[in-house]
């Protein structure tokens, strides 16, 4: 089994090797680890975990006018061609499909433990210091307004108005990323989520003290 996991490390990288920041190897190598870290307190196939982590974001939908079949589909292709079995290669594939945040009013069709222990890792990795770094890289990806007052939160999203969305990047802090705290599904991914919701709500009161010019 490490052959493959090994093999599908290489073909992730060659793949993402010009992808935007937020959304590059390197953010899959963290959720990797962090899926790792979070697996050891939870009874999972740790294949199909490192698995998912690691082709999670193989064709994400942003980057591919909002097709979400496309990740899938790039995923079960691949793993053909590694001869890995059926059973795995589909609940790799369910688990693409659904670790999405999509709105947070997307009621997702499909549960496993493993789906909760790499959506967790992929939440962790979308929170703190690097989560705030991501949510910029993207957003000045997309030119978008770090900040415009007249621009409100819209809490009420659903998945396509949240697909759609093109409003400043710290309105992406109420909208998805300040909600995750209480999105994680396992133990160890609500215990690390702890610090880095707090760095977010502490980054957020500087943003807007410095704003208003103090």
């Amino acid at each position: 089994m490490q052959h493959i996991i090994d093999s599908t490390i290489q073909f992730v990288q060659t793949t993402l090797k010009n992808a935007e920041g937020g959304h590059d190897w390197f953010h899959i190598e963290r959720v990797w680890k962090n899926a790792l870290t979070i697996a050891k307190g939870e009874q999972v196939d740790m294949f199909v975990v490192q698995l998912a982590a690691l082709l999670h974001d193989i064709a994400d939908a942003k980057f591919h006018d909002g097709n979400e079949n496309i990740g899938p589909q790039k995923a079960r292709m691949f793993l053909q061609q590694l001869n890995v079995e059926e059973a795995v290669i589909a609940h790799v594939e369910q688990i693409i499909r659904n670790i999405s945040f999509k709105g947070g009013n997307f009621a997702a069709g499909f549960s496993s433990p493993e789906l909760l222990v790499v959506q967790d890792a992929d939440r962790l990795d979308a929170m703190g210091a690097i989560g705030i770094a991501r949510a910029f890289s993207y957003g000045g990806y997309k030119n978008r307004e770090l900040y415009n007052p007249a621009i409100k939160p819209d809490m009420n999203m659903n998945k396509e108005t949240y697909k759609k969305s093109t409003a400043p990047t710290i309105n992406h802090f109420y909208e998805k990323l300040l909600l995750l705290k209480h999105k994680m599904n396992t133990g160890t991914g609500k215990r690390l989520a702890e610090r880095r919701h707090a760095f977010m709500e502490r980054y957020v009161e500087e943003f807007f003290y410095e704003w208003e010019g103090n």
